[in-house]
């Protein structure tokens, strides 16, 4: 016995003394898993910054808003794709460039575009060309849905008008550089053809062309009756409830003894008159009190004006000049928490119009845009099968 681990030490093979059975030592141990499979791995959590910081704390968040934003995140491809295709000579994209353009159509970089394109079957698909390739484009479907975009492009005109003579009355030289409006064009709902309609609104705005060659959308004639702002309008139908939509309290001492209801009688005089957005308060010092009125009042006047009552920052600052914003308005929008919710992560986050929404989470008044974009969702979250079903039953 000694013998024989001498043996097996030393690496010297040992004798089988029954042929029929394999020698235990020439087993192959490759099939044993040596390591933890990857979906079994604890998930490490995200490291904490700016990108994946919540802009309000949980114990403060509302989950409807929040999920809004959850789904433009679902949707990006489809938005993003709509409108980047939709521009294209034939409403056609190589899918070898596709797979390249993934800021232009709102894929994952890195991802392939193919996976993206299954997610929407009824929507967007791909088709073998004539030269052999392989091609994005969109379905049947698609296409009688842009066609019906398109009509009620033609019936809300009227009124994307309307939206941009308000941009033009509120911004501080009644001028915007043209490319600023058609950049955000889609939060409130203007074409993308609007540019060449400039021509038929002469009396309203004018394309003016500067020195640098860049070209500026002017204010041609100032309208009254458009000079009143949505909270103004809402002040004749509920007064009190205009008067609680925003607070600038008044800094005292303990020293005074004031009572509860003596706060809120010093606080809404130092908080009304509001100041509109379509006044010269540009002019006033930046940093006074009625100055942060007047900013408060214009970003409220340009949420009104989107379609969903909501916009992401960026959209917001990339009208600063136009509205005298500063470098505080995050700190100035946490002091109105009664009429703006912020969302998302502190790196994009998200300003919504508490008004326009019900207890629910839903828009109380939706643009015949909104309820286009709802129908398009809905298809771009079945399968062929569930079409067929859907219309077999009706």
């Amino acid at each position: 016995m000694v013998m024989a681990w001498r043996f097996f030490f030393l690496g010297i093979p040992l004798l089988n003394p029954n042929p029929k059975f394999p020698n235990p030592c020439s087993f192959s141990t490759s099939f044993l898993i040596t390591k933890t499979p990857k979906k079994h791995k604890p998930k490490r959590p995200k490291p904490d910054s700016p990108r994946t910081r919540p802009v309000t704390p949980d114990s403060n968040k509302i989950p409807q808003f929040e999920s809004l934003l959850d789904r433009d995140a679902t949707f990006r491809f489809l938005t993003k794709t709509k409108e980047f295709l939709s521009k294209q000579s034939e409403q056609i994209l190589p899918l070898d460039d596709a797979g390249k353009l993934h800021r232009e159509l709102g894929f994952p970089r890195g991802r392939k575009v193919a996976r993206s394109i299954a997610r929407h079957p009824l929507l967007v698909t791909t088709y073998r060309h004539s030269d052999n390739k392989i091609w994005l484009g969109f379905t049947d479907l698609m296409d009688q849905l842009l066609l019906e975009e398109k009509s009620i492009m033609e019936a809300v005109e009227e009124d994307r008008v309307t939206k941009i003579c308000k941009l033009l009355m509120m911004s501080k030289n009644k001028r915007i550089p043209l490319s600023k409006i058609y950049h955000k064009r889609l939060i409130f709902g203007i074409p993308e053809d609007f540019r060449d309609k400039i021509g038929k609104y002469t009396d309203y705005f004018r394309l003016v062309i500067e020195d640098d060659g860049k070209q500026v959308l002017e204010l041609v004639n100032w309208d009254p009756s458009l000079a009143v702002s949505a909270l103004e309008k809402e002040f004749l139908v509920n007064e009190d409830k205009v008067k609680k939509a925003f607070k600038f309290p008044v800094k005292y001492g303990k020293d005074l003894g004031l009572e509860e209801n003596d706060v809120k009688k010093l606080n809404l005089l130092n908080t009304l008159p509001l100041v509109s957005p379509y006044s010269d308060g540009w002019k006033l010092d930046l940093w006074s009190l009625e100055a942060e009125k007047y900013r408060v009042g214009i970003i409220h006047e340009f949420l009104s004006l989107t379609l969903e009552k909501r916009a992401l920052i960026h959209h917001i600052v990339e009208f600063k000049e136009e509205f005298s914003l500063t470098r505080q308005t995050y700190e100035m929008l946490k002091r109105q928490p009664w009429t703006f919710y912020l969302a998302g992560t502190e790196m994009n986050w998200a300003v919504f119009l508490k008004d326009g929404y019900d207890e629910n989470g839903n828009l109380i008044e939706k643009d015949p845009q909104v309820l286009f974009n709802e129908k398009l969702y809905k298809f771009a979250q079945m399968q062929d099968e569930e079409l067929s079903s859907e219309f077999g039953e009706k």
